[in-house]
């Protein structure tokens, strides 16, 4: 209608197209503070009847609110508004394109400021403030002492301060960490509570594992003070206050920790200054955790044996235990004289306590008789009893049996079935011989070896691991009780990190924890004195028949297992039992099909011509299979070639006269069930060992091979291995190698691999 004196903007355009338009009663405020604003700069505005009052005109503004809390939170929140007017619309109402130009220009001057606190951008493409942000920690205070002032001095912003903003100041002074605890009602557990001071005020506990569990550099203490956590005590005491929390199903304010769990303690004592209960703790253990460097104990005289010098040093590692009433694992290679240790022990109590109850050994069945001829020769002294029949038969209750005597030894499976009369005696202490046999966490005898009330407990292995971590866990929770008290937690922090992803971090502390409490010597380290040990694996070439027939069995079996395998735990037996069909068919067909006639055993062939040569030579050799049907065809073999043997299985009866048999030399071979037979045993008389059908286990075949390999044993040893060439034994001679570094990464120095036997394992031995 009439030139305009000055181009306008699209805005105001869309605005007088429109001859008329409402706006809802909910926009009013907005429009009234922003719209009308912008338009009285450009045009002369009026209300024609009077009946709109219309504000001043002002500038565009950025409004900066500020809340500061109590805990040293931040908010900082962005909006927009106008100059006189009191209404504020959030900043993320509006995208940023459709601000006015005014907004746009300071908030970008104020992105250029808060860069240096990331936590105050936006991610996006284009760098912005965050239209809402919260900070604590050192975010907060950078934000609130550096950058808050150069806030403060852009034009157009006005920053509106909600709370008081602390005096914030780094620290000075290093954290000062102090421990101290009250004992548990029993005695056995000691609540820590952990105090830190920083320049005296104090670091609130819970606030300062919060941070140390999160990895924060800073913590802010109420008083706006500040300090590093990144010190070497602090993150210490995090990673201590971590393990000690991952062990246990407690959660409180204060940290417990188990007399067994003294790595824990001692790590802490290095933090901080002692006091009170805490410091009498650190006096207690201390010896316990000098063992071998102090000054040792001195064999009692009722010891009929001059012990060794690692016997003598496992002696005295017994003995700290039995005076702090803890218990261990004497994990020595077998045949390293672990029942005369554990005999000096018994003595040296008796020794110092004559009234003190009698101590229990509890041993496989086919071990107690030479528990007892043991006992005799070493300590004519202790008063014996043996247990080997029920309540029933024996006419007498446990209580009755155990009073006067000073050592009662009894049967895993007897101990099964009385244990609430055994928990009825007061016994000076416990042994657990052979204890891979309560290794199953789940099984009754587990069950019953933890539940019987003896403070002093000790789990005696050769092989405290034979396929996983948690077989030495459970031996560790008998004897240790407190050690690692929850075999869920133990699971995740210890096993799964070893197992799985190879933590040798992870790895060192486990070795560490369980130093105190496990004592395992090797023939290796220890006994100079043994001869030699030649182990040598002979293949074995099936003839053409027997390798036909293998193959077909093979071939059957391998796709009835591969079709298993998606399932493992499922089909687990039927897997099992398919492996050991083919494992009978690489020694003997007729061990699975009776029918088959003109095969010979490949096998068993070997095994007389390799018999034949070592008899002549004058030597006695004890043969080892797991199938007592095997045995019995290697019994019949020898028999027919003029070669006297003796023969143990489970099915013996009179097994001390068959060991007895042999000893006396009326036989140079001797057939032994290596489920019977490969463990207790002093067979030192032979000096060959034959194993006819090895199988993945190394702990069992290295069990086999130390009865004779052993203290006593005056002429080299030779072990062999017969192996089928071509069959399923071969992939079990690699299986069990990779099965063996478990064991040696726990006790020696190997890369950890794990020892579970799985799916993928299966397949291989099947390829």
């Amino acid at each position: 209608m009439a030139p305009l004196a000055a181009s306008i903007d699209e805005r105001l355009r869309n605005f007088l197209r429109r001859a008329k338009f409402d706006v809802p009663e909910v926009d009013v405020k907005k429009f009234l503070s922003i719209s009308v604003s912008d338009l009285a700069r450009k045009v002369n505005l009026g209300s024609s009847d009077g009946s709109v009052d219309l504000p001043e005109s002002g500038p565009p503004v950025v409004v900066l609110t500020v809340t500061v809390t109590e805990d040293h939170v931040a908010r900082f929140t962005w909006s927009r508004g106008t100059v006189g007017t009191s209404w504020t619309e959030p900043l993320w109402h509006t995208p940023f394109r459709l601000l006015r130009r005014e907004e746009r220009e300071v908030l970008e001057r104020a992105t250029e400021v808060c860069v240096a606190v990331p936590e105050l951008i936006d991610s996006s493409s284009v760098p912005r403030v965050r239209p809402v942000a919260q900070l604590q920690g050192m975010a907060a205070i950078t934000a609130m002492t550096e950058i808050l002032p150069l806030l403060r001095m852009i034009p157009d912003l006005r920053v509106d301060l909600e709370g008081a903003v602390p005096d914030y100041r780094e620290a000075q002074e290093a954290p000062i960490v102090v421990v101290d605890g009250s004992t548990s009602p029993n005695g056995d557990w000691l609540d820590l509570g952990i105090s830190v001071t920083v320049g005296g005020e104090p670091v609130p506990y819970v606030d300062l594992f919060t941070a140390l569990a999160e990895g924060q550099p800073f913590l802010v203490l109420p008083s706006g003070t500040y300090f590093s956590l990144d010190t070497p005590e602090l993150i210490a005491l995090g990673e201590l206050i971590t393990e000690a929390r991952a062990l246990s199903d407690v959660r409180s304010a204060t940290l417990q920790v188990n007399r067994y769990q003294a790595g824990i303690f001692d790590d802490l004592v290095a933090l901080g200054v002692l006091q009170g209960q805490a410091a009498a703790w650190e006096q207690s253990l201390r010896q316990l955790a000098e063992v071998g460097t102090g000054d040792p104990v001195l064999v009692p005289s009722g010891i009929a044996a001059t012990l060794r010098s690692y016997q003598a040093e496992g002696f005295t590692w017994l003995a700290h235990l039995y005076e702090h009433r803890l218990g261990g694992v004497l994990g020595d290679d077998m045949g390293l004289g672990k029942t005369l240790q554990a005999l000096a022990l018994m003595v040296h109590a008796k020794d110092g306590d004559p009234t003190a109850g009698p101590f229990l050994v509890v041993a496989p069945t086919s071990v107690v008789g030479n528990w007892a001829l043991e006992a005799k020769k070493f300590a004519p002294s202790l008063a014996l009893a043996t247990i080997t029949e029920a309540k029933g038969r024996r006419g007498t209750t446990i209580a009755e049996v155990a009073r006067g005597c000073d050592l009662v030894i009894t049967s895993y499976a007897l101990f099964r079935i009385e244990a609430d009369q055994y928990g009825e005696v007061a016994w000076s202490g416990a042994f657990f011989d052979e204890a891979q046999f309560v290794k199953n966490r789940s099984s009754k005898g587990y069950a019953c070896a933890k539940a019987l009330p003896v403070a002093f407990k000790v789990a005696m292995s050769g092989t405290p691991i034979e396929n996983n971590l948690m077989e030495l866990w459970s031996l560790l929770s008998i004897a240790a009780p407190g050690l690692f008290p929850s075999p869920e937690r133990f699971t995740e922090y210890y096993r799964t990190p070893i197992e799985k992803h190879r933590d040798r971090e992870r790895l060192e502390q486990l070795q560490a924890r369980m130093r105190p409490f496990l004592l395992r010597r090797t023939k290796e380290q220890v006994a100079d004195d043994l001869p030699d040990k030649q182990e040598q694996v002979m293949e074995i070439e099936l003839s053409p028949k027997h390798r036909r027939l293998y193959d077909q069995y093979l071939h059957r079996e391998r796709q009835k297992v591969l079709g298993l395998l998606d399932d493992f735990s499922a089909n687990r037996f039927e897997i099992f039992q398919s492996l050991t069909l083919l494992r009978q068919a690489a020694l003997d067909i007729s061990l699975i099909d009776p029918d088959v006639e003109g095969v010979p055993s490949s096998k068993l062939d070997a095994l007389m011509d390799m018999l034949s040569e070592i008899v002549a030579d004058g030597h006695r050799v004890l043969v080892f299979s797991q199938f007592t049907r095997f045995l019995g065809l290697a019994r019949s073999r020898l028999t027919a070639e003029g070669i006297s043997s003796c023969y143990l299985d489970g099915s013996t009866k009179n097994r001390p006269a068959v060991i007895e048999e042999f000893r006396s030399g009326a036989a140079p071979a001797f057939l032994i069930s290596l489920k019977a037979g490969g463990f207790g045993l002093n067979l030192t008389e032979a000096d060959y060992c034959i194993l006819l059908d090895p199988w993945w286990n190394p702990a069992t075949e290295a069990q086999a091979v130390d009865r004779i390999h052993r203290i006593g044993q005056t002429r080299k040893v030779m072990v062999y291995r017969l192996v089928a060439k071509g069959t399923l034994e071969d992939k079990v001679m690699a299986l069990k190698a990779k099965k063996a570094e478990l064991f040696n990464d726990v006790f020696g120095d190997g890369e950890f691999t794990s020892s579970a036997i799985s799916a993928a394992d299966i397949a291989a031995l099947l390829e």
